[in-house]
Protein backbone atom coordinates (compact mmCIF):
# COMPACT_ATOMS: atom_id res chain seq x y z
CA UNK A 1 0.00 0.00 0.00
CA UNK A 2 2.69 2.46 1.01
CA UNK A 3 4.46 1.88 -2.49
CA UNK A 4 1.41 2.18 -4.23
CA UNK A 5 1.08 5.71 -2.65
CA UNK A 6 4.45 6.84 -3.44
CA UNK A 7 4.19 6.31 -7.17
CA UNK A 8 0.81 8.09 -6.70
CA UNK A 9 2.50 10.81 -5.14
CA UNK A 10 5.32 10.92 -6.76
CA UNK A 11 3.26 11.63 -10.00
CA UNK A 12 0.94 13.89 -8.73
CA UNK A 13 3.62 16.25 -7.93
CA UNK A 14 5.14 15.83 -11.00
CA UNK A 15 2.04 16.84 -13.04
CA UNK A 16 1.31 19.86 -10.52
CA UNK A 17 -1.94 17.98 -8.64
CA UNK A 18 -2.97 17.71 -5.14
CA UNK A 19 -1.69 14.73 -2.88
CA UNK A 20 -4.21 11.86 -1.89
CA UNK A 21 -5.52 12.65 1.84
CA UNK A 22 -3.87 9.81 2.65
CA UNK A 23 -0.62 10.96 2.71
CA UNK A 24 -1.16 13.18 5.47
CA UNK A 25 -1.65 10.21 8.02
CA UNK A 26 2.75 9.87 7.22
CA UNK A 27 3.99 12.87 7.50
CA UNK A 28 5.70 14.15 10.79
CA UNK A 29 3.86 16.33 12.95
CA UNK A 30 5.61 19.61 11.90
CA UNK A 31 4.20 19.15 8.28
CA UNK A 32 0.95 18.75 9.81
CA UNK A 33 0.91 22.20 10.86
CA UNK A 34 1.50 23.98 8.13
CA UNK A 35 -0.53 25.95 6.22
CA UNK A 36 -1.65 24.65 2.56
CA UNK A 37 0.14 26.77 0.00
CA UNK A 38 -1.82 29.66 -1.42
CA UNK A 39 -2.55 28.54 -5.14
CA UNK A 40 -0.47 30.95 -7.06
CA UNK A 41 -2.44 33.18 -9.39
CA UNK A 42 -2.99 32.40 -12.95
CA UNK A 43 -1.26 34.72 -15.34
CA UNK A 44 -3.20 37.40 -16.60
CA UNK A 45 -3.01 37.29 -20.25
CA UNK A 46 -2.14 40.26 -22.05
CA UNK A 47 -4.40 42.15 -23.79
CA UNK A 48 -3.96 42.51 -27.58
CA UNK A 49 -2.55 45.23 -28.75
CA UNK A 50 -5.53 47.03 -30.46
CA UNK A 51 -5.21 46.73 -34.60
CA UNK A 52 -4.36 50.28 -36.00
CA UNK A 53 -6.63 51.11 -38.70
CA UNK A 54 -3.68 51.35 -42.03
CA UNK A 55 -3.24 55.06 -42.90
CA UNK A 56 -5.11 56.08 -45.80
CA UNK A 57 -2.66 56.75 -48.57
CA UNK A 58 -3.22 60.54 -49.25
CA UNK A 59 -5.71 61.13 -52.78
CA UNK A 60 -3.22 61.88 -55.61
CA UNK A 61 -3.94 65.40 -57.17
CA UNK A 62 -5.72 64.81 -60.39
CA UNK A 63 -4.12 66.23 -63.16
CA UNK A 64 -6.05 69.26 -65.17
CA UNK A 65 -8.17 67.91 -68.29
CA UNK A 66 -6.05 67.89 -71.59
CA UNK A 67 -8.75 70.86 -72.63
CA UNK A 68 -7.61 72.64 -69.78
CA UNK A 69 -3.83 72.28 -70.16
CA UNK A 70 -4.22 73.34 -73.96
CA UNK A 71 -6.31 76.69 -72.71
CA UNK A 72 -3.36 77.27 -70.42
CA UNK A 73 -0.67 76.60 -72.88
CA UNK A 74 -2.37 78.58 -75.33
CA UNK A 75 -2.79 81.69 -72.83
CA UNK A 76 0.61 81.26 -72.02
CA UNK A 77 1.54 82.16 -75.34
CA UNK A 78 -0.70 84.48 -75.90
CA UNK A 79 0.86 86.43 -72.68
CA UNK A 80 4.21 86.16 -73.92
CA UNK A 81 3.39 87.49 -77.61
CA UNK A 82 1.60 90.48 -75.87
CA UNK A 83 4.57 90.92 -73.39
CA UNK A 84 7.43 91.45 -76.34
CA UNK A 85 5.01 93.66 -77.91
CA UNK A 86 4.72 95.96 -75.32
CA UNK A 87 8.59 95.76 -74.94
CA UNK A 88 9.07 96.25 -79.13
CA UNK A 89 6.52 99.80 -78.68
CA UNK A 90 8.12 100.54 -75.19
CA UNK A 91 11.66 100.40 -76.47
CA UNK A 92 11.62 101.01 -80.44
CA UNK A 93 8.06 102.78 -80.54
CA UNK A 94 7.49 99.73 -83.44
CA UNK A 95 3.65 99.58 -83.32
CA UNK A 96 3.74 103.46 -83.84
CA UNK A 97 6.15 102.96 -87.27
CA UNK A 98 3.99 100.42 -88.51
CA UNK A 99 0.50 101.48 -87.90
CA UNK A 100 1.70 104.95 -89.41
CA UNK A 101 1.17 105.37 -92.72
CA UNK A 102 4.13 106.22 -95.18
CA UNK A 103 2.25 108.33 -97.97
CA UNK A 104 3.26 111.64 -97.60
CA UNK A 105 6.62 111.52 -96.20
CA UNK A 106 9.92 111.20 -98.34
CA UNK A 107 12.68 108.87 -98.07
CA UNK A 108 14.98 111.20 -95.71
CA UNK A 109 12.06 111.39 -92.79
CA UNK A 110 11.23 107.50 -93.51
CA UNK A 111 15.07 106.53 -92.50
CA UNK A 112 15.53 108.80 -89.89
CA UNK A 113 12.29 107.60 -88.15
CA UNK A 114 13.11 103.53 -89.20
CA UNK A 115 17.03 104.55 -87.86
CA UNK A 116 15.39 105.02 -84.35
CA UNK A 117 13.18 102.14 -84.29
CA UNK A 118 15.61 99.94 -85.63
CA UNK A 119 18.02 101.27 -82.78
CA UNK A 120 15.24 100.61 -79.85
CA UNK A 121 13.92 97.25 -80.98
CA UNK A 122 17.69 95.89 -81.45
CA UNK A 123 18.01 97.18 -77.80
CA UNK A 124 14.97 95.49 -76.64
CA UNK A 125 15.63 91.93 -78.67
CA UNK A 126 19.42 92.11 -77.72
CA UNK A 127 18.13 92.19 -74.08
CA UNK A 128 15.52 89.68 -73.75
CA UNK A 129 16.63 87.27 -76.37
CA UNK A 130 20.00 85.39 -76.96
CA UNK A 131 20.30 84.41 -80.75
CA UNK A 132 22.00 81.89 -83.28
CA UNK A 133 22.07 81.14 -86.90
CA UNK A 134 20.25 78.19 -87.42
CA UNK A 135 22.24 76.81 -89.96
CA UNK A 136 26.29 77.95 -90.07
CA UNK A 137 27.69 79.19 -92.64
CA UNK A 138 27.69 82.91 -95.02
CA UNK A 139 25.32 83.55 -97.64
CA UNK A 140 25.33 83.01 -100.89
CA UNK A 141 27.64 80.19 -100.07
CA UNK A 142 26.99 76.20 -101.04
CA UNK A 143 26.05 74.21 -98.07
CA UNK A 144 24.48 70.71 -98.01
CA UNK A 145 21.38 69.76 -96.38
CA UNK A 146 21.72 66.66 -94.28
CA UNK A 147 19.37 63.79 -94.84
CA UNK A 148 16.75 63.47 -91.74
CA UNK A 149 17.25 67.13 -92.01
CA UNK A 150 14.30 69.12 -89.89
CA UNK A 151 11.89 70.92 -92.19
CA UNK A 152 11.16 73.29 -89.04
CA UNK A 153 14.28 73.92 -89.06
CA UNK A 154 15.93 74.10 -93.19
CA UNK A 155 13.23 74.94 -95.73
CA UNK A 156 14.41 74.64 -99.47
CA UNK A 157 13.41 76.64 -101.95
CA UNK A 158 12.80 75.76 -105.60
CA UNK A 159 12.68 72.21 -106.77
CA UNK A 160 13.97 69.17 -104.75
CA UNK A 161 14.42 66.33 -106.59
CA UNK A 162 15.18 63.16 -105.16
CA UNK A 163 16.48 62.18 -101.33
CA UNK A 164 18.49 63.81 -99.61
CA UNK A 165 21.83 65.07 -98.72
CA UNK A 166 21.31 67.96 -101.19
CA UNK A 167 23.44 70.55 -102.66
CA UNK A 168 22.73 74.31 -102.59
CA UNK A 169 23.08 78.02 -101.89
CA UNK A 170 22.57 79.51 -98.70
CA UNK A 171 19.74 82.85 -99.29
CA UNK A 172 19.31 82.80 -94.98
CA UNK A 173 20.96 81.12 -92.23
CA UNK A 174 17.93 81.71 -90.01
CA UNK A 175 17.67 82.02 -86.40
CA UNK A 176 17.48 80.15 -83.29
CA UNK A 177 16.51 81.40 -79.72
CA UNK A 178 19.09 79.81 -77.48
CA UNK A 179 17.96 81.66 -74.65
CA UNK A 180 14.72 83.98 -73.47
CA UNK A 181 14.72 86.21 -70.82
CA UNK A 182 10.98 87.84 -71.21
CA UNK A 183 9.98 89.43 -67.75
CA UNK A 184 7.51 87.76 -65.29
CA UNK A 185 4.17 88.73 -66.08
CA UNK A 186 2.48 89.86 -62.73
CA UNK A 187 -0.88 88.97 -62.00
CA UNK A 188 -3.58 91.19 -62.47
CA UNK A 189 -1.82 93.07 -64.94
CA UNK A 190 -4.17 93.65 -68.66
CA UNK A 191 -2.30 91.70 -71.36
CA UNK A 192 -3.86 93.97 -74.18
CA UNK A 193 -2.55 96.95 -73.00
CA UNK A 194 1.20 97.44 -75.81
CA UNK A 195 0.59 100.73 -74.27
CA UNK A 196 -0.87 103.08 -72.28
CA UNK A 197 -2.97 106.04 -72.90
CA UNK A 198 -0.90 109.46 -72.61
CA UNK A 199 -2.14 112.59 -71.53
CA UNK A 200 -0.39 115.77 -70.91
CA UNK A 201 -1.98 118.11 -68.33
Amino acid sequence: MRLVLAFSCFFRLLFGRKLHPDVAAYLPDQLKALPAPEPKPEPKAKPEPEARPEPKPEPRPEPPPKEDRAKNAAQHHKDGALTLLAILQREGRLVDFLRESLDGHDDAAIGAAARDVHRGCKKAIDEHFSLEPMMPGQEEERVTVPRGFDPAEIRLIGEARGEPPFKGTLRHHGWRAADTRLPGLAEGVDRTVIAPAEVEV
